[in-house]
C-alpha cells in the first residue's frame, strides 16, 4: 500500500493570461477503510484478469463506498462553501458583528430555507474570511499532510518547521515551475482590463476538509487544510499541493486514537479554450502589441539626430580599468585629449580629467590598482579645404601616472598615450609607460625621501610633439625607464550621414574618410594609384608571356634609337 501514495506535496506555479476567476478545481476526499483497501486490491486483480471476478467486485464496491466516507466537489475561485461549524455559527444573528458576518448570516438563512448546502466535509475559506490568516501554524507550514492535531506545537517545533519549509522552497524552486504548466482557462472580456493591472497583494483561498468521525461533523479541531491557492493578480497562480495529473492520490493521516487515513485527489476541470477563442485572443494580443509599439514610436519620434553632411561624429565612452607594475602605491592618473587639425569638440566638453587615488592590490605577482574610472568624449571631424597630408590624424589621449603617499610626496610613475581607435566597437587596450630617468645617486635619494622626479614640460613629447616641424625626430641622449602599464576599455561610436547613404545604396566602403563624401583629393589620388598598379601588373604579365626573341629585338631597336 505504501507505493500507492503521492509524496510530492510541494507547491506548483502556473501562469495563465486568463482571469483567475475561471479556475475550477475538482476536489475528492475518501476515507481509507479495510473494505475500501480490499476493494482496491481486488480491483487491481480484476484489471489484470478481466475474465473473472466482476460480479463479486461490483457488490463489494457498492457496499464499501458510502456517502459519509467520501465526497467529491467542484470548487471555483473564491467560492464560499460553509462548513458545519460555520452553519451553526452564522445562524445566530447576535454573533454576527461585521458586515461580512451579516452577509454570511443571510446566505446561511437562504440555504436553510432552500435545499441546504451541497457540501458536507469539503468547505472553503476565501480571501476575506477571518480564518484565512488565522489557521494553525502547523497547517500552513508543514511539509507533510499530517494536519489534524489537537495539541499546539511548541516554539522550537514552529522554528524547525519554518526552517524546513524554507529549505524545501529553495530546493523545489527550479523544478516546480515548468514552462509547460499553462492552465488554459476560458477567456473573458474582462481580460483586457485585468491583465495589465499590476497587483502586488496576494489573494489566498483555502480548501478545507472536515475529517471528523461519522455523525460528529462540525468539530473545529478536526478541520484539515487540503489545498492552498494563491494568485498575485498578474496571471501567476500558486497551488499547494499540485494537481495529481494521473499520479497517485495524496495521503492524509489524522491524529488521535484511530489515526484514520484519507485519500486526496485534485483535478483541474477549468473549461478549455476553443480554437476560435484562441485565435481571437491571439489577434487581440497582436493588435495590442502593435498599438503599444506605435505609442512608443510616438514618444521617441521619427527624426534621428544626424550630423551635417561631410562631418564625422565620434563618441567614445571609455573606462580606465587598472594600472599595474609601478614602483609606489596610492596611484592616480591625470589624462587629457589632444585634437589634431580638422577636429573640434563642443564648447562645454571637458578635455582632461583626474582619477581617484587608488591603493594597489596583489594579484598574482603584480601590484594592481583597479580604478574603474569612466569618461566620455565627443569630437567632430570636418575637412573644409584640400589638405596635403597623406593620412588624417586621429585624436590622442595622453596620460600620466602619479603616486602620492601619506606625507604628501608625489612622484611621476610613468607617461603614456592612447590613439583613438579608427574602427567602431569595443576595444580593450593596454598601454605601457615610461618615465624620464636622471642618472646619479642624488636623484634616486631625492625621489625616495622627499619625492619629486624629472617631468616632461610638454606631455605630447611622449609621442610626437605638437611643435615639431622637422622631418625626423631624434631623442638621442634622452634617458628613460620602463615602468608599468594602464588598461583601458573603450566603446567607440562613429556617426555620419554618408554611412546611411552608403547603406541605402548598398555600397561597401572600407575607409572612414572615403565615407565622408569624397570632397578631398585623397580618394581620387588613391583610386588613380590603385588603377596604375593594376595596369602595371598586367603589363608585366603580358611582357613575361612574349617570346624571348621579340623582347631582345625590341630592346635593340630602343637602344639604337
Amino acid at each position: 500500500m505504501a507505493d500507492c501514495w503521492s509524496t510530492d506535496t510541494a507547491e506548483a506555479v502556473y501562469r495563465s493570461r486568463d482571469v483567475v476567476k475561471n479556475l475550477i478545481i475538482k476536489v475528492r476526499i475518501e476515507r481509507v477503510t479495510s473494505t475500501a483497501a480490499l476493494s482496491q486490491h481486488l480491483q487491481q486483480q480484476v484489471l489484470s484478469h478481466p475474465e473473472r471476478g466482476g460480479i463479486e467486485l461490483e457488490t463489494l464496491t457498492s457496499q464499501g463506498h458510502t456517502g459519509d466516507n467520501e465526497e467529491e466537489l467542484v470548487v471555483g475561485w473564491q467560492e464560499k462553501l460553509f462548513s458545519q461549524y460555520e452553519m451553526e455559527l452564522f445562524q445566530n444573528e447576535a454573533a454576527c458583528q461585521t458586515p461580512l458576518d451579516r452577509q454570511y448570516h443571510a446566505e446561511v438563512e437562504a440555504l436553510n430555507r432552500g435545499k441546504g448546502r451541497r457540501n458536507h466535509r469539503i468547505f472553503t475559506y476565501t480571501d476575506h474570511d477571518r480564518y484565512t490568516n488565522c489557521l494553525p501554524f502547523h497547517q500552513l507550514h508543514t511539509t507533510e499532510l499530517l494536519t489534524t492535531t489537537k495539541s499546539s506545537p511548541t516554539f522550537l517545533a514552529e522554528r524547525m518547521a519554518s526552517v524546513r519549509h524554507r529549505r524545501q522552497d529553495r530546493r523545489t524552486t527550479d523544478c516546480s515551475i515548468p514552462k509547460s504548466k499553462i492552465v488554459n482557462w476560458e477567456p473573458t472580456e474582462e481580460f483586457v482590463k485585468s491583465s495589465h493591472v499590476v497587483n502586488s497583494a496576494m489573494q489566498t483561498m483555502h480548501i478545507m476538509g472536515d475529517l471528523s468521525p461519522p455523525g460528529r461533523l462540525g468539530q473545529k479541531e478536526n478541520e484539515c487544510l487540503l489545498v492552498t491557492i494563491k494568485t498575485d493578480g498578474s496571471g501567476t497562480v500558486i497551488i499547494k499541493p499540485d494537481f495529481n495529473q494521473g499520479k497517485e492520490p495524496y495521503r492524509i493521516v489524522t491524529e488521535g486514537e484511530k489515526r484514520e487515513v484519507w485519500r486526496l485527489t485534485l483535478e483541474n476541470v477549468s473549461t478549455a479554450m476553443k480554437p476560435e477563442e484562441k485565435e481571437r485572443e491571439h489577434n487581440m494580443y497582436k493588435d495590442l502589441y502593435v498599438r503599444h509599439k506605435e505609442y512608443l514610436n510616438s514618444l521617441v519620434g521619427q527624426d534621428f539626430e544626424m550630423p551635417p553632411a561631410g562631418i564625422l561624429r565620434y563618441v567614445m565612452n571609455g573606462e580606465i580599468i587598472s594600472a599595474k607594475g609601478f614602483e609606489y602605491d596610492n596611484l592616480y592618473i591625470h589624462f587629457f585629449m589632444e585634437l589634431p587639425n580638422n577636429w573640434s569638440s563642443l564648447p562645454f566638453q571637458p578635455h582632461s580629467g583626474v582619477t581617484q587615488t587608488c591603493r594597489t592590490k596583489t594579484v598574482g605577482k603584480e601590484n594592481v590598482a583597479f580604478f574603474s574610472f569612466p569618461f566620455t568624449f565627443e569630437a567632430f571631424y570636418m575637412c573644409e579645404k584640400e589638405s596635403e597630408e597623406s593620412i588624417p590624424q586621429w585624436p590622442v589621449l595622453y596620460f600620466k601616472v602619479l603616486s602620492l603617499d601619506s606625507w604628501q610626496r608625489y612622484r611621476t610613475e610613468g607617461y603614456g598615450y592612447l590613439l583613438f581607435p579608427a574602427v567602431p566597437g569595443k576595444h580593450t587596450v593596454t598601454c605601457h609607460t615610461w618615465r624620464p630617468l636622471q642618472t646619479g645617486t642624488l636623484s634616486a635619494l631625492r625621489r625616495f625621501f622627499i619625492g619629486g622626479s624629472p617631468e616632461l614640460e610638454d606631455h605630447s613629447y611622449v609621442r610626437i610633439p605638437g611643435t615639431f616641424k622637422g622631418e625626423r625626430l631624434s631623442r638621442f641622449g634622452f634617458c628613460t625607464e620602463t615602468t608599468g602599464s594602464v588598461t583601458f576599455n573603450l566603446h567607440c561610436v562613429q556617426q555620419a550621414r554618408a554611412f546611411v547613404d552608403a547603406t541605402m545604396l548598398k555600397k561597401r566602403r572600407q575607409k572612414v574618410f572615403d565615407q565622408l563624401g569624397g570632397f578631398s583629393q585623397q580618394g581620387a589620388v588613391c583610386t588613380i594609384l590603385e588603377a596604375f598598379q593594376r595596369a602595371r601588373r598586367k603589363m608585366q604579365e603580358a611582357r613575361e608571356s612574349l617570346p624571348r626573341e621579340i623582347i631582345n629585338a625590341t630592346s635593340q631597336i630602343e637602344s639604337s634609337a
